[in-house]
């Protein structure tokens, strides 16, 4: 297969760093939402942080969940790590399909459960079970999304583990 040249591969990297970066700092927010979210007595607020979480689910999150994965590829793919050579970028295709199913699957539909539930009428939602264990969901989903990207960070950076035999 026909390889990169250097300037077309250090494109290629930072349009992949570019999207990487947006998807873990979108994970920090969802993070900070939800800690407010967590610390708050206002519906109004968790309405908002909801909601706000939503819409970062169906734009920047699924946005860049495919740019890092497109480039991702690409870069494996057109330049000598080739996609099934080394244990760390086996390690991070895997750590990829957990941030795929995280991030633009478990987060909006978590996050519209939380819409959903935060606009019933007559439900003290602070003291509802189904919104309890939606946000203990959520919570631990950010969490690891926040694990698995900033791994990946390490994991690129390290390159820990050999080539495969």
């Amino acid at each position: 297969m026909r390889r990169l040249s250097l300037t077309k591969r250090k494109w290629l990297l930072i349009l992949h760093l570019m999207f990487s970066a947006i998807m873990l700092g979108v994970s920090i927010v969802f993070l900070i939402l939800s800690i407010t979210a967590a610390n708050t007595n206002d519906v109004n607020v968790l309405k908002a942080c909801y909601s706000s979480m939503h819409v970062l689910a169906k734009t920047s999150v699924r946005a860049s969940t495919i740019g890092a994965v497109v480039t991702g590829i690409l870069l494996s793919v057109l330049t000598q790590w080739g996609l099934f050579k080394f244990y760390w970028i086996i390690v991070k295709e895997g750590l990829t399909l957990l941030s795929i199913f995280l991030g633009p699957i478990a987060m909006y539909s978590l996050t519209l459960k939380a819409i959903t539930l935060t606009t019933k009428d007559g439900i003290n939602i602070f003291f509802d079970p189904a919104f309890t264990v939606n946000k203990w969901q959520l919570w631990c989903g950010i969490i690891l999304q926040v694990i698995s990207l900033v791994s990946m960070f390490v994991i690129s950076v390290f390159k820990p583990w050999g080539q495969r035999k």
